[in-house]
């Protein structure tokens, strides 16, 4: 589609166009907001508010820290592997104060998908929990990590109430394995030290690569996109332009139960909602519904981003039911689909309509969105301001309106390339800007777009991208393993689940049991299996691929017959 073609089909009062350089780089927006709202504030949880001043000086701290006591120069990666915690943005934002590259990672992470990652980023320095410090210990020798700090959950709290709250994950929930790291520094001893001292504030250009964010991509191993400080300030720029009717700046609050590290909640809180100087409630452990619910119940919330299956959750507890919602203004799905009987639940309960989303890793992340105001159930709304969408066939030909095709997106958030992987970009990147989503859409005279089906073979679980190729090298590291294909089968929690199909070795006596128990020991807790099926053969083709495509076809066909 062309650039006319988009141009009015914006709500009124919405422009068509952001200027994505109007802020130099990302600390330009953080210091302008923690001017403005400095009073306001930014984060909070497990009853401590930062605000938007206190933010400011404490990452500054952190940045000062990192520039005095470490020979970290701009550019260097930092890992930071933590849950929702005033840690996090303390950290995130510091370590972008002191010049240097976030890498995003999952606290729930296995010790070999933690060493992929900091390996392949080239990290050189890494805040995590004390609770997962002990795969540190584990990893870091097969690593660049040199430098280590660690954080414990009520860190930033009241010193009794920090020292109830460690003290209670510590020996009471046993969460925290011993650990030897003595070369690590503590978070607070960290912050203590930075405090009023001088900062090298960075200055980093708009195509200066501010965070590595890992993801399989639309194929393959999980590969690092580089988002520039550009990148996330034309998304945080195009999310405010679409909300600018639905939320106030300086007065809202967001209830976060997504994951920071996840580009999902990274972007729209951490990146968003700070340009617009509003209050994000972190929820630490979204798991714990009755938790959850009860922190929820202490606030009168205007907003709300979620994903479908969190959702369902919700809606099924007593508790949750019973929640103020006079507030709630906007709610927002991304993520996975939207499923329609969610989406109808939610309002009934709530009374706020939830307007569904599109977006990529590789587009940091919003490409699309349904505005509040003309609502489309059923579609991923229109392409955010300055964003172009076209589908092609599989020749790369253009199609027009109304016609399936791979969808691909054209506009300052996508990523500059996956970090060190030239031909991996290029495969999805095209000289023009466009990149392909590896989704299937049609794009309807009105300029919204519907998401068919998944080009590729990558499973959906709770909003994570599960790809079966690493499945399958895990599994195949088994002995007694001679072929293996995972695909994702329908779930009606999660969406999606894994199952996988084995060929044992002539003479093997594998179990399922066995199976399981080696793939928990190797991934992290979503990525985990949840059936396995024994055959003689796999299905491939000509040329001895398997071909996953016809499993999932013998899958449906039972559900069918079912």
């Amino acid at each position: 589609m062309t650039e006319s073609f988009w141009t009015d089909k914006y709500p009124a009062g919405v422009a068509a166009e952001i200027d994505p350089d109007r802020y130099p780089h990302i600390l330009a927006v953080l210091r302008e907001s923690c001017q403005r709202f400095a009073d306001k504030p930014a984060f909070s949880n497990l009853g401590r508010t930062l605000s938007y001043g206190e933010l400011y000086e404490l990452s500054g701290a952190f940045a000062a820290w990192l520039q005095e006591h470490t020979d970290l120069a701009p550019g260097d990666r930092i890992a930071i592997q933590l849950p929702n915690l005033i840690q996090f943005p303390i950290a995130m934002f510091g370590a972008l104060r002191a010049g240097l590259v976030v890498v995003n990672t999952n606290p729930l992470y296995t010790a070999r998908e933690m060493e992929h990652q900091f390996n392949d980023s080239g990290a050189k320095a890494l805040v995590c929990l004390a609770n997962m410090a002990h795969l540190a210990e584990e990893v870091l020798p097969h690593t660049g990590v040199r430098r280590v700090i660690i954080t414990e959950v009520g860190d930033l709290l009241s010193p009794l109430r920090r020292l109830l709250v460690n003290s209670v994950v510590r020996y009471v929930k046993k969460l925290v394995p011993a650990y030897h790291l003595p070369q690590a520094v503590k978070f607070t001893e960290v912050l203590e030290r930075g405090r009023g001292r001088p900062l090298r504030e960075a200055q980093p250009q708009p195509g200066d690569v501010a965070v590595l964010q890992y993801t399989g991509g639309t194929t393959g191993v999980a590969k690092g996109a580089m988002l520039t400080h550009r990148n996330l300030i034309a998304n945080m720029l195009q999310c405010q332009a679409l909300m600018a009717d639905n939320l106030d700046e300086g007065s809202e609050v967001l209830i976060t139960p997504l994951p920071l590290y996840h580009i999902y909640a990274f972007t729209f809180h951490c990146m968003a909602m700070m340009l617009m100087g509003n209050h994000n409630v972190l929820i630490t452990n979204p798991r714990d519904l009755p938790a959850m619910v009860g922190e929820m119940a202490k606030w009168k919330f205007n907003g709300f981003v979620g994903l479908n299956t969190l959702f369902v959750a919700l809606c099924n507890s007593e508790a949750f039911r019973r929640l103020d919602f006079s507030g709630l203004k906007l709610t927002i799905s991304g993520g996975m689909a939207l499923q329609q009987a969610s989406a109808e639940r939610w309002k009934e309960i709530t009374g706020c309509a939830i307007c569904e989303g599109y977006g990529l890793t590789e587009t940091s992340p919003v490409v699309a969105v349904n505005p509040r105001q003309h609502n489309q159930p059923g579609t991923i709304g229109i392409p955010v301001p300055s964003t172009l969408c076209k589908v092609i066939d599989e020749a790369g030909n253009d199609l027009g309106l109304g016609e399936p095709g791979e969808l691909c997106v054209k506009g300052p958030q996508v990523m500059k390339g996956y970090w060190q992987r030239a031909e991996a970009t290029a495969e999805v990147l095209d000289a023009e800007g466009w990149l392909k989503t590896g989704d299937i859409a049609v794009i309807q005279p009105d300029g919204y777009i519907r998401i068919v089906d998944r080009k590729k073979d990558m499973i959906l679980i709770s909003g994570f991208n599960v790809y079966p190729n690493e499945l399958e090298e895990v599994l195949a590291s088994l002995p007694g393993v001679q072929n293996c294909a995972a695909i994702g089968v329908p779930d009606e929690r999660t969406g999606e689940a894994v199952k996988l199909f084995v060929v044992r070795k002539p003479g093997a006596e594998l179990t399922a049991e066995q199976v399981l128990a080696h793939m928990r020991a190797n991934l992290t807790k979503y990525k985990v299996p949840r059936q396995v099926e024994f055959r003689d053969s796999l299905p491939t083709s000509n040329v001895g691929k398997i071909l996953r495509r016809e499993l999932r076809d013998e899958e449906l066909k039972k559900r069918t017959a079912a």
